[in-house]
């Protein structure tokens, strides 16, 4: 450093030394914006490099190349168009039959369209779910391209001379809310006289609403695991138009026909299903059928009688819903009114198909509704899983199973194996034998089934393989001659033939005919005649212990408290006029003889008092019956 005119100056020197740092640094800079140029370059030429090719094939060749493009376009929508209609699938999941339990095989035959359920119950009664995802739509869509993007239809340019040679297609898929984009990395080599050209990467963009349909679809299907709407929708249908539980005033049986019931049902249901909406109501009797799912989509929810659906109800006497009267037997006199409670038990079980639409493109997947015991399914918030042993895949111990008639005849038939609540079809039988593989289980049963013999259930427990012996009993058809003190009757009657588990009840004379077995019945007839008997209405207390008030009650004590009960008056319009009881056993011989069962019964006269009514009960307990056969 020197010292000028009073002024520092800085050496060249050290001015050199100074600025070699910076220069170092601004050459390092430029290296990197060459770089990351470079590398843009780069990325920007295998983006581009598609176009750059279709840019730069021939005249000559573009409209093949043009034909290749149309064709993957038709195979995709193809594949949109089966993955809408098949419930997201286009490779259906393995079939599961449904049964006499479950009537829900694992799709719905929808017009000859398999749709594959996404909620279902098995046969053997385990909960299913088969909800595809998003990456086994884009996959099953993808190996669909793959499968038929060679099959394009080239003939007419082959005709003109052109020569193809085209690669493995290895295709993805990305599936969006308003477009299906489609990739396909094939080598595709296209040559005509002197001009060639090779395409390596083929892509396109499908304008579709899959996707958005798709997501719509899965909330209403959250939707329904998660609030069972569909099932309450039911159940109120169910308690519409069919009896579940009440109380009327009268003092003979109340009688519905669940076959009616059951026709009734179906239709409503049918209907009522067809009303449920996604849109908002206009109107207040439209806000019932509103479903808030969150979708701006159509919706539509149907359900077809001709579909598989089980209707089950008890107590029940075959086809007979029967409500007994209560007041009018022996001990209930004080009552001085007669009414009639029913509570009926209902397990209804049928489909309905969810379709999601927007303009002419339409998805749709089936549900199976599931009422048990009156009451909805349990709701699921996590993939369905098996909540009873499923016993019927594990059939691994060979048996031979013989059924008979009751003179060892073989008799060919149907057979099925029960345990802790499942039941597993095995075959039929061939002259009367069947050997097959069972599940094993401990106490199942066995059981036999063929038409004109009863239902046979033989308890064995299957450890080891064997050979079971099954004697079916064999089912005749009866007249009915009803008889009055020795006089033919016509008049309206309930007659019970009852027996174990193989009970039968005729509504009498509407049907006139019974299938029997041998075997020891209890056979009763009831008959009613038009009546009457005024009851006046009636008050009387009732009283029931309440905790007390205050500290007494925190000390155990408790006080009466007593209320009114008013008994409105009625008229008995039907009372038991006659009838009885008969213990008998009846023979195969008897039945095999036989076309008629005459049944001599009791006229104990129309009641005209309370009094008179319950008498007519009393004699009825004591009275026997005459049974013949003819």
């Amino acid at each position: 450093m020197s010292k000028k005119e009073g002024k520092m100056t800085r050496d060249p020197a050290c001015l050199s030394l100074s600025l070699l740092p910076r220069s170092r640094s601004a050459q390092v800079t430029i290296f990197i914006i060459i770089a990351i140029i470079i590398v843009g370059a780069v990325i920007g030429f295998f983006i581009l490099r598609e176009r750059l090719m279709i840019a730069q094939i021939p005249a000559s060749i573009q409209p093949v190349y043009n034909t290749f493009l149309s064709c993957l376009e038709d195979r995709t929508l193809i594949g949109i168009d089966i993955l809408e209609s098949q419930a997201g699938y286009i490779e259906l999941p393995e079939f599961e039959p449904g049964s006499s339990y479950m009537p829900f095989s694992s799709q719905l035959n929808f017009f000859g369209n398999p749709i594959p359920y996404w909620y279902y119950v098995s046969g053997n009664n385990i909960k299913k779910e088969q909800v595809p995802t998003e990456q086994d739509i884009e996959d099953d869509l993808a190996e669909f391209i793959n499968e038929r993007i060679r099959e394009c239809n080239f003939d007419n340019y082959y005709q003109e001379g052109f020569e193809m040679i085209q690669g493995e297609p290895k295709t993805e898929v990305d599936v969006r809310e308003d477009n299906v984009y489609v990739k396909i990395r094939m080598d595709m080599q296209i040559t005509k006289g002197e001009d060639t050209v090779l395409v390596n990467n083929h892509q396109t963009t499908i304008r579709s609403n899959f996707g958005a349909l798709y997501n719509s679809a899965k909330k209403i299907y959250a939707k329904e695991q998660r609030e069972l709407f569909l099932e309450n929708y039911g159940i109120d249908t169910l308690r519409l138009y069919a009896p579940v539980d009440g109380v009327e005033l009268a003092c003979s049986p109340k009688t519905w026909n669940a076959d009616e019931i059951f026709n009734n049902l179906q239709e409503a249901i049918e209907t009522n299903t067809l009303a449920l909406t996604t849109s908002a109501p206009s109107t207040k009797d439209g806000k019932y059928f509103f479903v808030d799912a969150g979708v701006d989509e159509e919706v539509r929810f149907i359900n077809s009688r001709n579909w598989p659906n089980s209707f089950e109800v008890a107590p029940s006497e075959e086809a007979l819903l029967i409500a007994n009267p209560v007041g009018n037997q022996q001990g209930l006199g004080v009552l001085g009114f007669c009414y009639v409670p029913y509570h009926f038990v209902y397990n209804v079980k049928y489909p309905v198909l969810v379709q999601v639409f927007r303009g002419d493109e339409i998805f749709q997947f089936p549900v199976a509704v599931v009422i048990q015991g009156n009451k909805p399914r349990q709701a699921i918030t996590s993939p369905a899983k098996s909540v009873t042993p499923d016993l019927c895949p594990y059939k691994n111990t060979l048996m031979t199973v013989k059924t008979y008639d009751t003179n060892l005849n073989l008799v060919d038939s149907s057979l099925s194996y029960e345990c802790f609540g499942t039941s597993c079809e095995i075959g039929k039988t061939s002259s009367g034998t069947l050997t097959a593989d069972f599940p094993q289980c401990v106490n199942g049963y066995v059981i036999a089934r063929a038409d004109g013999f009863e239902e046979t259930k033989y308890l064995y427990s299957i450890v080891q393989e064997g050979e079971i012996n099954v004697i079916m009993d064999r089912l005749y058809d009866l007249n009915i001659q009803l008889k009055l003190n020795g006089a033919n009757y016509n008049g309206e009657a309930l007659i019970y033939f009852v027996s174990g588990e193989n009970s039968r009840t005729v509504s009498y004379p509407g049907n006139k005919k019974v299938n029997l077995s041998e075997g020891q019945y209890e056979i009763s007839v009831y008959i009613y005649k038009d009546s009457s008997i005024r009851l006046d209405e009636t008050t009387h207390k009732e009283c029931v212990e309440v905790p007390s008030s205050g500290i007494g009650g925190l000390l155990g004590f408790r006080d009466k408290n007593c209320f009114d009960v008013k008994i409105p008056s009625q008229i008995v319009s039907n009372a038991l006029a006659g009838g009885g009881k008969q213990d008998y056993y009846i023979l195969e011989n008897e039945l095999k003889n036989s076309n008629t069962i005459e049944i001599n019964a009791n006229d104990f006269g129309t009641p005209k008092t309370i009094t008179e009514l319950q008498n007519n009960y009393l004699i009825f307990e004591d009275k026997g019956m005459e049974v013949s056969f003819k």
